[in-house]
């Protein structure tokens, strides 16, 4: 048979609150509680709750075949404690029917995989750390930020003991392939690598509620029809996509959660597709051939890299500011500067700086609080000012007690 993996990323960034110049040295908080609070109840109310409660109805009615998987980043988690603690309940229901996976990713969903080794494998850590806690089962398969790839994070990734990753099938990587198969790591054989069908994908994501595409309207048993026509030999369909598609990006009123309702069913009477987690998969298929990325791509616009991020000067000198500080960072055990070095790496930040006048993330634009790009340099370089400074006085008073401690051994030696 033929696998379709359904993967969900579920993601809220702890957003910053105005931090004007003359707040640089006078505040140690950073964060809109309103805003974190009202988009985290939209969503619960809009996504999370209808969409776990329909899939919860679709396991119990395809008894176990129908499956599903989930990478729920740290700050998502971080503010479901706080403002929605039954999401986090109702997570927990699914994961007790055995048919859905959680994969690690890093803790913040940061761009650490690009610049900082230590604080990467550190998060990956605290993230599969957090998986294992809520849901009782530690993760094997590993989904970066943005699906970002390369041979030498894919190696990173193995060296942990995961045994797949998930990255985006960009023609960079893919070249001639398609995605339709188990791919294995450069550097690192043992790792599976499976990658997003974009185009299937995206006609989820962001064109189903599209008038104007020719795809519209979208049922579920057109969606099969497509899956037939498939090369027979192409054996594996991943399926990736933001949780907010349903109920948020695609609303209720265009068909969103009918689509998913009558899709298992569609599959499994007009198709021989069944459906999978990746860490099925990995175990079902064998790699066909190895995959080759020199160089990190990005879930996005493939004609440049990591452009939403990373694709203007204030976006490179943010994030080149804040990679100052890693090294500090790795010797510091302050809880709340840790906490907030955290937070300050999420990508969402930087990605409210970019000057790309069409998003493939149009969620993000749509709750983008700022009013500009330069606007949300600004105050994210307020902030992460007023962070240094807090950090460089946590350091000089590490390094006064260690000399007065030094002093004390000396007097009593």
């Amino acid at each position: 048979m033929k696998s379709i993996n359904l993967f969900f990323q579920v993601h809220q960034p702890i957003r910053l609150t105005r931090f004007r110049f003359f707040d640089i040295g006078n505040s140690e908080y950073f964060y809109d509680d309103y805003q974190n609070e009202y988009f985290t109840r939209q969503a619960t109310e809009s996504c999370y709750l209808p969409a776990n409660k329909l899939l919860l109805d679709l396991i119990s009615r395809h008894q176990g075949k129908f499956k599903v998987t989930f990478s729920i980043s740290g700050t998502a988690i971080d503010q479901f404690k706080i403002y929605a603690p039954e999401v986090l309940e109702s997570f927990r229901e699914l994961a007790a029917t055995g048919c859905v996976e959680f994969v690690a990713e890093t803790y913040s969903r940061s761009l650490a995989s690009l610049n900082d080794k230590t604080e990467f494998r550190k998060q990956l850590e605290q993230h599969a750390n957090a998986m294992a806690a809520i849901f009782g089962v530690r993760p094997t398969v590993f989904a970066n930020t943005g699906l970002i790839y390369s041979d030498e994070i894919g190696a990173m990734v193995a060296e942990m003991g995961y045994k797949a990753i998930l990255a985006q099938g960009s023609p960079h990587i893919l070249e001639w392939r398609s995605p339709n198969y188990l791919y294995r790591n450069a550097l690192q054989p043992s790792l599976s690598v499976l990658l997003k069908n974009s185009q299937l994908s995206d006609d989820l994501a962001f064109r189903f509620s599209d008038p104007n595409w020719s795809g519209w309207p979208l049922d579920a048993k057109k969606f099969v029809s497509w899956l037939n026509k498939i090369p027979e030999q192409e054996k594996i369909i991943n399926l990736f996509m933001d949780y907010e598609t349903f109920g948020e990006r695609q609303k209720p009123e265009a068909g969103i959660f009918d689509f998913l309702s009558a899709l298992p069913s569609a599959v499994f009477k007009k198709s021989s597709f069944k459906f999978s987690t990746p860490a099925e998969t990995v175990e079902q298929y064998q790699p066909v051939d190895v995959l080759r990325a020199s160089h990190p791509g990005y879930n996005g616009k493939e004609t440049a890299q990591l452009s939403d991020w990373l694709g203007n000067d204030l976006q490179r000198e943010a994030f080149e500011n804040l990679s100052k500080l890693s090294h500090q960072m790795h010797n510091c055990d302050h809880a709340s500067l840790l906490k907030d070095w955290q937070y300050l790496q999420t990508k969402d930040h930087f990605f409210y700086m970019s000057t790309n006048h069409v998003h493939d993330d149009h969620s993000l634009v749509a709750f983008n609080p700022y009013d500009s790009p330069y606007d949300a340099f600004i105050n994210y370089m307020n902030v992460l000012n007023d962070f240094t400074i807090r950090l460089e006085r946590f350091a000089e008073k590490e390094q006064h007690q260690m000399i007065q401690y030094k002093k004390k051994i000396l007097a009593f030696a």
